[in-house]
């Protein structure tokens, strides 16, 4: 558990989004005894480390290598936050999805809970499909659930194998909702609309959002639960605080909003009028687009996290202010 400073914690997917995010606020906590592992591969996400505190790095490779063959050479762990994976909702190469997001993440939660290391992994909304069965995460049937896309199945996949094998009981899969924030600059098209929207303000003056396909949502009413990444951080760092917490928990804002009102919140940020125009959605999104998406988190309230979160504006104007002008990172804040 996170019981001090102390603590020996190992974070993958450490220099990513949520995994850097992370890293920063066990900093802020005073806690620099943290391995780093990732995949930094050719983009430029090693950045996010340069501000952060660790006391080392392994390679992503080299980490699933060891686990499998000499977990020993590892030693112990307090606790494992496991980010990484593979976060693509586009990517079409199954066998990577299967080895890297399932099967790793098989090798890791078994090696944590033999060595009684709280093991706390991302999960994801996107395993909830179109959200026509809704968003409880205290739901039972998990084998009813349809993803959309191969990478919700794939983390379907794990949290129905932890269901399976009673290991689910032990451990804690958060199911992250959109979320936000800095360091994401490296996720190339995987980068929330925020990121996006701030481009193309500077460049065009106006955003460009998707027409709705469906006659039941306006163009632009299309909606999110959007979570900033400094709420689901410490919504992370509770659960894996909380030796009572277990099983699938949904990490969102618990509200959903449209993306006018998102893009809305980014011109007010930046002091300027709404300049909003209507796309076509791409042929190839249209099968597996959520036109919905709210969190229920009475299971995480209930398991005593009673911190206020951020409202979208709050949330956005601080990205944009303290974040994207300026091309700032997460540990950056003080320059």
């Amino acid at each position: 558990m996170l019981k001090s400073s102390e603590s020996r914690i190992l974070v993958t997917g450490g220099a990513g989004f949520i995994g850097s995010a992370l890293v920063w606020e066990l900093n802020r906590r005073g806690c620099e005894n943290i391995i780093v592992s990732d995949r930094l591969c050719t983009d430029e996400k090693w950045k996010n480390l340069v501000p952060l505190k660790f006391h080392d790095y392994i390679d992503g490779g080299d980490l699933e290598q060891r686990a499998r063959t000499a977990p020993e050479s590892l030693g112990k762990f307090d606790v494992i936050l496991h980010l990484g994976a593979c976060s693509a909702t586009t990517e079409k190469d199954a066998d990577y999805l299967m080895r890297n997001n399932y099967e790793f993440t098989k090798v890791l939660a078994e090696w944590a809970l033999s060595k009684d290391s709280r093991f706390v992994y991302a999960s994801s909304a996107a395993t909830y499909g179109d959200g026509s069965l809704g968003m409880d995460d205290s739901m039972t049937d998990l084998h009813s659930l349809r993803p959309l896309n191969m990478y919700g199945y794939s983390k379907h996949l794990f949290d129905l194998h932890a269901r399976r094998t009673g290991m689910l009981k032990r451990i804690v899969g958060m199911k992250y909702f959109n979320v936000y924030g800095p360091n994401e600059d490296h996720k190339a098209d995987m980068r929330s609309v925020v990121h996006k929207a701030y481009g193309q303000i500077l460049q065009a003056g106006k955003v460009q959002l998707f027409k709705s396909d469906r006659p039941d949502f306006k163009d632009g009413e299309q909606m999110r639960d959007f979570l900033y990444v400094k709420d689901a951080i410490k919504m992370t760092l509770h659960l894996a605080s909380e030796p009572a917490a277990g099983g699938l928990y949904n990490l969102g804002s618990g509200q959903a909003h449209t993306w006018v009102q998102l893009v809305t919140a980014i011109f007010a940020a930046l002091g300027k009028e709404p300049n909003i125009e209507f796309v076509p959605m791409p042929e190839h999104l249209k099968a597996k687009y959520q036109y919905y998406t709210c969190a229920e988190i009475a299971r995480l309230r209930e398991s005593g996290y009673s911190e206020s979160l951020y409202t979208l504006t709050e949330a956005v104007r601080d990205y944009v202010q303290g974040y994207l002008i300026g091309d700032k990172r997460l540990g950056d804040e003080a320059l």
